[in-house]
C-alpha cells in the first residue's frame, strides 16, 4: 500500500485496473478449461461442449454493445466490479451437487460469466485512454500491449491451473477456490478503484450505442473474422483433439494450451517493438493489413501437415505468435480511434464484434470439428484471416484519425 501511494495517480490507477483484469482473467481460463475437460470426460461431444458456450459468447456480444453505454452513464469503476462481482456468482452456481449440474444450468453460468468478462474487459481497455496525456501515442500503445499481453500470458496460466485444479480437488473444489481468491479481489477494488473513472460529461443516450466512425466500423468487422479465425479451432477443437487423437490427460493439454497462451501474451507485450515504435512510429490500418495477410495462410499450411504432430504443434506456435501481433495492433488502434469523452462507447461497439467473432467460432469449432474434423477448421481459419486482412484496407493510413 505505501508503494502504491508514491506513485503518480494515473500509474496507480493502472496498475489496479490490470491487476483487477489479471485475476478476473485468471479464472476465466481456469474456468473455460476446466468445462471443456470436465465434461469432454463426461462423454459430452465436441458440439454438446460448445453448446456450453454458446450463453458466454452471445451474452459477450449483448454486454459489450451495453456495457460502453452502461461505462459512459455510471463510470468504469462501476462497470468492472461489477464484472467481478458477477464471476464470483458464476464460479458458485457450478459448485451445485453434480445432480443439478444440467447443461442449462452450466449455460445459465456461462452466461453470467460472459457478461461478467466483458464487462471487466471493456472497462480495462477503456480506462487505459483516460490514463494517458493526449499526443502520446507512444505511450499509449505501450500500456496498451502491455495490459494486453499480460492478460493473455495470466489467461494460459489459467489454462493450466484449471487442469491441474481439476486433476488435484475435483470440479467442485477449484470452483470454490477460485471464487474465494476473486472475492477478495473484488473487495479491495470495491475500495481502491478510484470513483467515476470514465464516465462521460454528456449523458449519452442509448441510441449512441452503435459506433458513427467509419474507422471503428472497419476495424470492428477485421476484429469479428480475426477472432472467429483462432476460435473455430482453439476452443473446442483443439483441446478434444489432443485429449482424443493424441491421448493427452488434463495436465498435457492443459500445459500446451497454457504455453500457447502465454507465449501468445509475451509477443503482445512486445508487439510496439516488433511494429515501429522504436523508430518513432505507431501502427496504421496499413500495418493491420499487413500482419493479417502475414497470417492468412498458416492455417492452411498446418491442415496439410496435419498428418505430422511437429507441423500441428509448431505450426499453433508460429499462429499465436503471429495472431499476438495482430491483436495488438487491433488493440492499440481502437483506443486511440475512440473519442476520450465516452470512450466505453467506441471500445463497448468495438468487442461486441470481438465477441461476435468468438461466437461464431465457437459454434463453428464444435460443428466444423464433429463433422470433418480438425483440418476443415483450419482452412475456415484461413478464410477468416484473409477476409480481415482484405476488410483492413479500408482502415485509414495513418495512426489516429
Amino acid at each position: 500500500m505505501k508503494v502504491l501511494s508514491t506513485l503518480a495517480p494515473e500509474v496507480r490507477q493502472y496498475l489496479l485496473v490490470t491487476g483487477n483484469y489479471w485475476a478476473f482473467t485468471l479464472t476465466d481460463g481456469a474456468l473455460r478449461m476446466l468445462v471443456v475437460l470436465h465434461f469432454h470426460a463426461l462423454g459430452y461431444s465436441p458440439l454438446q461442449i460448445a453448446a456450453l458456450f454458446l450463453f458466454y459468447e452471445f451474452f459477450g456480444v449483448v454486454t459489450n454493445l451495453l456495457g460502453g453505454y452502461l461505462g459512459a452513464r455510471l463510470g468504469l469503476n462501476r462497470t468492472m466490479n461489477i464484472g467481478l462481482g458477477l464471476q464470483v456468482v458464476a464460479l458458485l452456481m457450478l459448485t451445485v451437487p453434480s445432480t443439478l449440474l444440467t447443461i442449462a444450468w452450466v449455460m445459465s453460468a456461462q452466461a453470467l460469466s460472459g457478461v461478467a468478462k466483458d464487462l471487466n474487459k471493456m472497462s480495462a481497455k477503456s480506462s487505459i485512454k483516460l490514463l494517458v496525456p493526449d499526443g502520446q501515442q507512444g505511450r499509449l500503445y505501450r500500456w496498451v500491449a502491455i495490459l494486453t499481453g499480460s492478460k493473455n500470458a495470466l489467461k494460459g496460466v489459467g489454462f493450466f491451473l484449471g487442469g491441474a485444479l481439476l486433476a488435484v480437488l475435483g470440479f467442485q473444489g477449484a470452483l470454490r477456490a477460485m471464487a474465494a481468491l476473486l472475492a477478495l479481489i473484488w473487495v479491495g477494488s470495491l475500495i481502491l478503484l478510484k470513483k467515476d473513472l470514465g464516465r462521460a460529461k454528456a449523458k449519452p443516450k442509448f441510441r449512441d450505442i452503435l459506433s458513427k466512425s467509419r474507422a471503428i466500423n472497419v476495424l470492428s468487422a477485421a476484429r469479428m473474422f480475426l477472432f472467429g479465425a483462432r476460435d473455430v479451432w482453439f476452443v473446442v477443437a483443439l483441446p478434444v483433439y489432443l485429449s482424443s487423437v493424441f491421448g493427452w490427460d488434463f495436465w498435457k493439454v492443459g500445459g500446451f494450451l497454457a504455453a500457447w497462451v502465454i507465449g501468445y501474451g509475451v509477443v503482445q507485450s512486445l508487439a510496439p517493438n516488433l511494429t515501429g515504435k522504436k523508430r518513432g512510429q505507431v501502427p496504421d490500418g496499413r500495418a493491420a493489413c499487413f500482419w493479417a495477410l502475414a497470417l492468412a495462410g498458416l492455417p492452411a499450411v498446418i491442415a496439410l501437415g496435419l498428418s505430422h504432430p511437429a507441423v500441428l504443434l509448431g505450426g499453433l506456435m508460429i499462429f499465436g505468435a503471429l495472431f499476438a501481433v495482430n491483436s495488438s495492433l487491433h488493440s492499440y488502434l481502437i483506443v486511440a480511434y475512440a473519442k476520450e469523452d465516452g470512450v466505453s462507447l467506441d471500445v463497448g461497439f468495438y468487442y461486441m464484434s470481438n465477441a461476435l467473432g468468438r461466437l461464431a467460432g465457437t459454434v463453428l469449432s464444435g460443428w466444423v470439428f464433429q463433422e470433418y474434423g480438425l483440418a476443415a477448421c483450419l482452412w475456415v481459419s484461413s478464410v477468416f484471416v484473409l477476409l480481415a486482412a482484405l476488410i483492413s484496407l479500408a482502415l485509414p493510413r495513418h495512426a489516429v484519425p
